[in-house]
């Protein structure tokens, strides 16, 4: 990693800490402090934790009209899509491995697994997969998410994956979190573009059905093959 932009006099504590310390922050502050993701050259991200501690907006509402129940939420962090799946009446359970994120979301009395989706025991179990804001980049390897995703779907089930917008690159970078006074240690995570998807899909068990985007947000549908 490249020492020269390491933040210095800041403790040194893990991913999930950082993101678990945004969510309490953001839940009992008047005015919660920023978190950011930062990559290995330098970009810095903002993390949307407002978004995610919110109901689901209208764009993911709209993508919502596509799943078929049971619904499986990979990194289902706060629970909304799953809160709004309840209330579609549509059966739904999330996986999440940060023991913050699903007290949040089980006193909103959304089903969640606390866990990794790797370690789920039951398979060919879901009709839908969901893979939102950006989770199909979790531990840098996109490939091998989206097999497991496969072998949890039932036999004409698909996957509901967010990508990067067209032009943008497929990259695996090493990023880490950052809030006051802390950054974590570096892990892998990963950026799917649009344009990239069905290559990657190759060999996964999956396969691509469509790609559309919902106002600046673009999706595309994979279906078990």
């Amino acid at each position: 990693m490249p020492d020269a932009i390491e933040p210095e006099a800041l403790i040194r504590t893990s991913a999930t800490r950082i993101y678990e310390a945004g969510l309490d922050h953001l839940l009992g502050a008047d005015d919660p402090a920023a978190f950011y993701a930062v990559d290995e050259l330098g970009s810095r991200r903002r993390l949307p934790l407002d978004r995610w501690l919110s109901d689901a907006p209208e764009d993911e509402e709209l993508l919502l009209d596509r799943v078929k129940g049971p619904v499986l939420d990979i990194g289902c962090g706060a629970g909304r899509h799953l809160v709004a799946l309840s209330a579609r009446g549509v059966e739904a359970i999330g996986v999440e491995v940060s023991s913050r994120a699903v007290d949040i979301a089980r006193a909103r009395k959304a089903n969640v697994v606390h866990g990794s989706v790797f370690d789920l025991p039951a398979t060919g179990a879901w009709m839908t997969a969901l893979l939102i804001d950006g989770n199909v980049g979790i531990g840098g390897e996109p490939k091998r998410l989206l097999s497991r995703t496969a072998a949890l779907l039932k036999p004409r089930g698909s996957a509901l994956v967010e990508l990067e917008p067209p032009g943008s690159e497929t990259r695996m970078l090493n990023l880490r979190l950052e809030g006051p006074g802390e950054v974590s240690e570096w892990f892998q995570w990963a950026w799917v573009g649009t344009d990239g998807i069905e290559d990657l899909a190759g060999g996964t068990g999956l396969a691509v059905s469509e790609v559309w985007p919902i106002g600046d947000r673009w999706f595309a549908q994979l279906c078990r093959v």
